[in-house]
């Protein structure tokens, strides 16, 4: 079964159809383990189950198979099929209210929707991870693509995007509809082919934050959400598990909030994200086994994928290429956007957009800029070395002037905060300030 028609620009052929990550289950003992890792890292975009299996290995004492002999087949570490080539992922949060999501969605309307899609892009020497979520109230035209069993949805024009998520579910009843016509909408709208996507769902979210002990996150005002869950927050730093760190992330209106919109949640998202992140590729997590194990199941049983993705060929080379992820090779941001003039509950894109997604089209990294002056020369290396004078010795050495004063130490420049949702930050950088 393969995809509907996702080209877009210039994309290159379609991929093959969804498939549940639980398929993995077929696979031999080392190849899924190191498939349930890349799935792990994917979904995430944090690499973290790829950092802990080289954590783990790297504590077991090894020797040259070579001793035995020199005809011994050669031991070949996995390939990246894609090695050299940028992948694209879309990764959508699903509040579809079956099964174990019943008990999580709150109080909103029953059905199926994709409140967060982020797409995540991997560069082609694996050394970046791009996150660029896009809000779900920005005012675009959703296409028309076929759903699993041969269904056609309407065209839509000048709505919401995460209607096309909701168009693919209600046309084929299942989710990987609904990742099938966000996939083609992404692919309309940007210019950019999709090699894949990964849909979490409440649940899965949920258990992976629990697996890993909770996440850290400031909160710098007291927060109360009747919608999400009576979600109650002080001011200050929280570890929050499960249930709490999930309606965090969807919290939306209630005090504390800001203004209520989209964008203000994506902030917030963007925040556990990266500390979620930060947590999976932390020693607490590294060095835990069970801990480690825990996460990656977690992160398993929630998951809709493509086929093509969770190969296990592709996994396990590109878990091994992307061996070297840390924090702060791990870029968030958010489609540039303003206040849609005429639907004024929406957003629409910017012309910065275009740049960011030429951007992520040629592999570059998210702030290039073309028009960008070069950077000119620095001062010190054309500066000439004085003669001696009053202020030098005549050996050379430097002495301070009478008239001048005494030299201080350098104050320690103040930390950079990074507005989450209004500009890009890595995983390393700082967001908020909790006393």
């Amino acid at each position: 079964m393969t995809f509907p028609d996702f080209s877009a620009g210039d994309a290159t052929s379609p991929a093959t159809g969804p498939s549940h990550a639980r398929t993995l289950k077929g696979m031999s003992g080392a190849a899924r383990t190191v498939a349930l890792v890349l799935v792990a890292a994917v979904s995430l975009a944090s690499a973290g189950g790829v950092a802990a299996v080289t954590q783990l290995t790297g504590n077991i004492e090894t020797a040259q198979m070579t001793v035995l002999g020199p005809d011994r087949p050669k031991v070949v570490l996995p390939k990246d099929p894609n090695a050299g080539t940028p992948l694209n992922i879309v990764i959508m949060g699903s509040d579809s209210r079956g099964g174990d999501n019943r008990d999580l969605a709150g109080g909103e309307d029953a059905g199926a929707r994709s409140d967060t899609t982020v797409v995540m892009h991997i560069s082609g020497d694996r050394s970046r991870i791009e996150m660029i979520s896009i809000p779900r109230d920005s005012t675009v035209d959703v296409p028309s693509c076929t759903t699993e069993d041969g269904a056609t949805t309407a065209e839509l024009y000048s709505t919401k995007f995460n209607a096309a998520f909701s168009q693919g579910v209600v046309a084929g009843g299942t989710v990987a509809d609904g990742a099938l016509c966000t996939v083609k909408t992404v692919e309309k709208l940007t210019g950019v082919f999709m090699n894949g996507f990964i849909v979490v769902d409440f649940a899965g979210f949920s258990s992976m934050v629990d697996a890993v002990g909770g996440v850290e996150v400031c909160v710098e005002e007291p927060i109360y959400s009747e919608d999400a869950n009576h979600l109650s927050l002080d001011a200050g730093a929280h570890t929050l598990k499960g249930v709490k760190a999930l309606d965090y992330a969807r919290a939306r209106k209630g005090d504390g909030l800001g203004d209520g919109s989209d964008l203000g949640r994506i902030g917030r998202q963007q925040e556990v994200m990266a500390s979620l992140a930060r947590k999976v590729l932390s020693q607490e997590v590294l060095t835990n086994p069970a801990k480690s194990l825990n996460f990656l199941k977690a992160v398993t049983r929630s998951l809709t994928m493509n086929e093509e993705l969770a190969s296990i060929d592709g996994l396990a080379g590109l878990a091994y290429s992307m061996r070297n992820v840390r924090p702060d090779t791990i870029t968030f941001m958010t489609v540039p956007n303003e206040y849609d003039p005429v639907q004024t509950a929406n957003v629409i894109w910017t012309d910065e957009a275009v740049q960011l997604w030429d951007n992520v089209k040629h592999d570059r990294p998210l702030d290039f800029d073309p028009d960008a002056p070069s950077a000119s020369p620095s001062a010190s290396a054309d500066a000439s070395p004085s003669a001696p004078g009053d202020d030098e010795s005549a050996d050379g050495t430097s002495e301070p002037s009478p008239s001048s004063p005494a030299p201080s130490s350098p104050s320690p420049s103040p930390t950079e905060i990074k507005q989450a949702g209004e500009e890009a930050f890595t995983g390393a950088d700082t967001t908020k300030v909790c006393g």
